[in-house]
Formats: structure tokens, sequence, C-alpha cells
């Protein structure tokens, strides 16, 4: 599980080294066509506990449209702005995002959860410098495209959620993977001479984004979650940001800012005041 939270990580430094490689939906296409090859021996292994529904694309579709944005978003943000800086934002303003949508959706709250978002926004403006820049700093090339990433990462969420409920998650990961290769590969301009020409940075990186953080990762994740808990395994989560911020620093000697580390901190706090402390309560 540690070795997941790594993977996760660090994905976030690689993306950017891979952006001088090729183009966002190039990108994309080949996180998601790989993300799928490595989860196809599992699904092949255990293909008689799956059965395969057309009712099931009634998630998948939605999912991988999902998935297909946050990624252009995550690519878009790590070549403009700071990974790091980028991947604090992103992953602890994204259990924020989600209590939103489900407030929206079910109407119910309490002052703990209120408190919570509060000192979760106050994280946000810190990390994204709103106090010394203004809001106008939020929508800027370098870091809206971080924004995105925080609230399509919530709505997937929301969405898988529900969707896991009636399809097994491993099959339902592969499925989305392979959805997203599929809408993306349109989009893809990459050619078999471009491939030919890659480097040894490239695989690493790529190997990284693709293989560690999707099949590796995001495998172990879905497993332990079943396993250990979800409260246990979230918690894990909590490392991510902080992961990031380090190997961003070491890969791409990126400058780790206090505002990042302190807003980050804010951010968490809140996660574990809407998520943790609140349940202890009841």
């Amino acid at each position: 599980m540690v070795l997941a939270m790594i993977s996760w990580g660090i994905a976030w430094p690689n993306a950017k080294i891979l952006n001088s490689y090729f183009d966002f939906y190039d990108l994309v296409f080949l996180r998601f066509a790989f993300g799928a090859l490595c989860l196809f021996p599992l699904i092949l292994y255990r293909l008689k506990d799956f059965k395969i529904k057309a009712n099931f694309f009634i998630h998948i579709i939605p999912t991988s449209l999902l998935f297909l944005g946050y990624n252009l978003s995550f690519f878009m943000g790590t070549n403009y702005g700071d990974a790091g800086k980028g991947a604090v934002f992103a992953t602890t303003t994204n259990p924020i995002i989600t209590y939103l949508i489900i407030f929206f959706i079910t109407r119910k709250t309490n002052k703990t959860d209120i408190i919570g978002i509060i000192i979760g926004c106050f994280g946000g403006i810190i990390i994204m410098d709103v106090l010394n820049q203004g809001f106008i700093n939020i929508i800027r090339l370098e870091n809206v495209f971080f924004l995105i990433c925080s609230v399509i990462w919530g709505m997937m969420t929301v969405f898988t959620s529900y969707a896991q409920k009636n399809i097994a998650p491993f099959l339902f990961v592969f499925l989305c993977y392979f959805t997203t290769a599929f809408f993306s590969w349109p989009l893809s301009t990459i050619s078999l001479e471009e491939l030919q020409n890659l480097d040894f940075i490239f695989y690493i990186n790529f190997l990284m984004v693709s293989v560690a953080s999707m099949g590796f990762g995001t495998t172990v994740y879905i497993y332990a979650t079943k396993v250990i808990g979800p409260f246990k395994s979230s918690a894990y989560i909590f490392s991510v940001p902080f992961v990031a911020l380090i190997s961003a620093n070491l890969i791409l000697d990126e400058f780790i800012q206090i505002s990042t580390i302190l807003g980050g901190l804010f951010c968490l706090l809140s996660v574990y005041i809407i998520n943790i402390y609140n349940k202890k309560l009841k």
C-alpha cells in the first residue's frame, strides 16, 4: 500500500517530464491503453467471476469521459504549472469537492462538516496564494487545470461509488481504462515512427505514470479497500500530496513553498474533520 501511494505521488513530476515528448491527447491515450493492458491478465485470471452486461456502460461511459477530462487537465496542469503544488492542491481539495457534490445530492450536513469545509477552502486559498495575488490567481493558466482536476476527481469519486455497487471493482476499472483509451484514440496523432525513437527517460517516466500508478497503484488500492476497509486505506492517501511535493523537488528541482505545505495541512485537517472525526462523533 505504501508503494502504491508512492507511485501515485511520483506520477505528478513524471507527467511533467512526459509533456516534452507528446501532446496531451497522445499521453492520455498511451496511459490508458497501457493501464488497461496491465489489468488485462487479472481480468483473464478471474474471467469466470465476471459477467459483462450492457447496462454496465450506463456507468462506464460517463466515468470514462470524466477520466478523459481529468487526465487532459492533469497533463495540461503539470505542463503549465508546478507539478508538486498542483498535486497538493488537487489531492487535498478533492475530498472537499466530493463532499460538496454529495451535499448537493443529499442535502444533508452538520456543523462539523461546515467547519471542515471552511478550513478546506481556506487551505486551498493558501495553496493558490490568493491572499497575496488575489482570486484571479486561481484561474491563471498555471493553476486553473489543477482546480479542474479537483472538481472532476470529485465527480469521478461519486460516480464510481455508485457504479461499484453493481459492478465488480476490478472489472469496472478495467472497462473504464479501456473505454477511455477508445475515446482518446481518435484524438491522438501519435505515429509508430515516434514510438520507435523514444529514449530511456521517456520509458522510465511513462512506466511510472501508466504501469506503476494506474496498473499497480490503483489495483492495490482497490484490493486494500476491500481487505483493510475504506477508512484505513483512505488514510494512506494523506501521504500522496507530500510524496508528490518531495519528488517534484528532487526530480524537477521545484521550489517547495511554505504556503503550499501550510495550505495542504489545512486541507488535510479538513478531510480529517469531515471523514474521520465527524464519524467518531456519530
